[in-house]
């Protein structure tokens, strides 16, 4: 019985979420699209990006807490490589570095270009298309995204290239490590925590629960030649699998979650209540 109550709730709540971020995006993304061009201001977007996150992530009951041992880094442009195993971690990640706003891109695949909407919001926010499929043109993505970074834009990919439906680390693409050689900017490995409980791949429920989202410390790419691409690749792995042993965050790490931004170590904003995190063991 307890099954089936929770399974009506995370439906209804899943419904919701879906729904009401559909029509944000229909009111919001034209005039928001519309507002950027004119005043060339791409930090609208994003910003309308940060309150559809937040809508998504309150409405489906997940909350988050950002953990180490490293940090978002502020200072400088990097390559954040994260573990893939649901949708959400692209919003939820999203959350955790917009203190970087509007320094901060997406290569993500090139056919979500054709999304209404989103599509033209990712053009405006400069977001980087790949065809894995097509040779050159990945080529030319990682060149586009090297100069970006090279003028100071930070990047989140997913190195694994798909969902895993296990939990465990798929085979690297090496796709990343190239772009970090062309960019010499720093990787920082990423584990998102819990994201796969929440909303299994082939399923559209959103399930309630905490992620926990820990940063590993940077790896120095300054240097390094084509010749480290295997190198920096396995350190990334490694990396990410030892942040994903390390499970989820204790309350003494992180001792609030929440669902609209991160934990009080890294909120722009007035803390929330403090609450002790949901086991996601």
């Amino acid at each position: 019985m307890r099954d089936a109550i929770a399974f009506l709730v995370a439906a209804g709540r899943s419904l919701a979420a879906y729904v009401a971020v559909g029509l944000y995006v229909l009111v919001v993304g034209p005039p928001g699209i519309a507002v950027a061009l004119l005043l060339d201001k791409p930090i609208v977007l994003y910003r309308a990006g940060v309150y559809g996150a937040r809508l998504l992530l309150f409405l489906a009951g997940i909350r988050y807490v950002v953990a180490g041992p490293g940090r978002v880094l502020e200072d400088r442009a990097a390559i954040y490589c994260l573990n893939h195993t649901s949708h959400l971690e692209t919003p939820i990640f999203y959350l955790v570095v917009q203190r970087l706003f509007p320094n901060v891109q997406i290569i993500y695949k090139k056919s979500l270009r054709k999304l209404p909407i989103l599509g033209r919001c990712f053009d405006v926010g400069g977001f980087v298309p790949i065809d894995r499929h097509d040779r050159e043109q990945s080529d030319r993505a990682i060149a586009t995204a090297a100069g970006n970074l090279r003028q100071g834009k930070s990047f989140f990919v997913f190195p694994e290239g798909t969902r895993s439906q296990t939990g465990e680390l798929l085979p690297f693409k090496k796709g990343p490590f190239v772009l970090a050689i062309q960019s010499q900017a720093p990787i920082v490995p990423v584990a998102l925590i819990g994201a796969g409980r929440a909303m299994r791949r082939g399923s559209p429920l959103i399930w309630p629960v905490t992620v926990t989202v820990r940063l590993g410390r940077p790896l120095e790419t300054a240097g390094t030649t084509y010749n480290d691409r295997n190198r920096l690749m396995e350190e990334t792995r490694s990396g990410i699998a030892a942040l994903l042993e390390a499970g989820p965050a204790s309350a003494e790490e992180a001792p609030e979650a929440a669902p609209s931004r991160t934990s009080a170590s890294e909120s722009l904003d007035a803390p929330v209540p403090p609450r002790r995190p949901e086991s996601n063991a």
